[in-house]
């Protein structure tokens, strides 16, 4: 699987724990929901600083967003 798909599947699936749809999530941690939905789809190739805030919005350490769940 590559890279951007499987940090696209880990947000969602955090993001969901969560319960925060899409666009209320990218609103309060001043992303686009567009530029959400391309990461969560694996079609954006976030940088490092983006991650980062995808880490502490989520409240999970990066390494989270990359690892590998069934």
């Amino acid at each position: 699987m590559d890279v951007r798909q499987r940090l696209g599947m880990n947000v969602r699936r955090l993001r969901k724990a969560k319960g925060l749809a899409q666009e209320k999530f990218a609103l309060e941690f001043g992303m686009d929901r567009t530029y959400v939905s391309g990461i969560e789809r694996g079609t954006r190739n976030p940088t490092i600083t983006v991650v980062q805030r995808l880490a502490d919005a989520l409240d999970v350490p990066v390494a989270e967003l990359f690892a590998e769940k069934d």
